[in-house]
């Protein structure tokens, strides 16, 4: 009898794994949104303090003209008096967990004003997050720009 409840107990947890998992995923990807929006508003606002929080000190950073950046680099080009973020926000978001790694995929629309000409574009974002040391940060982000 005591064989026979263990195996239910087993079967039972076997059987909750998924639905447990798939809320555990749930809360990530509602954490990985929170921060895709921190960082946003972060950039818009040219502050490098919660930027430089959020990025991996060995984060990859590919731009939308397909030059590359290290960290320190992203946020010194933040601080730049020639661009000026007046509008910084998605379109489409979605987050996909894969244990400890989540990717984060969706559409951007910026406006502002670089070297006193106005643009406004749209770009497709690629944004890979790690948890490491306990928080979640991004180590590797690309954009392209949409031209349609």
């Amino acid at each position: 009898m005591r064989a026979f409840g263990a195996m239910l107990v087993i079967v039972c947890a076997t059987a909750l794994l998924p639905a447990m998992q798939e809320s555990a995923d749930i809360g990530i990807q509602t954490k990985i949104i929170a921060l895709e929006k921190a960082w946003n508003q972060a950039y818009k606002l040219g502050d490098t303090r919660s930027l430089d929080s959020l990025l991996d000190e060995h984060v990859v950073l590919i731009n939308d003209d397909g030059s590359t950046q290290t960290k320190t680099q992203f946020l010194a080009s933040i601080k730049g008096p020639t661009a000026q973020e007046q509008q910084v926000s998605p379109e489409s978001m979605s987050v996909h967990v894969y244990g400890t790694t989540a990717i984060a995929t969706g559409i951007f629309h910026a406006k502002g004003s670089e070297s006193g000409k106005h643009y406004t574009r749209r770009e497709r974002f690629v944004d890979t997050w790690l948890f490491k040391d306990g928080k979640w940060v991004c180590v590797a982000t690309n954009a392209t720009p949409v031209l349609h």
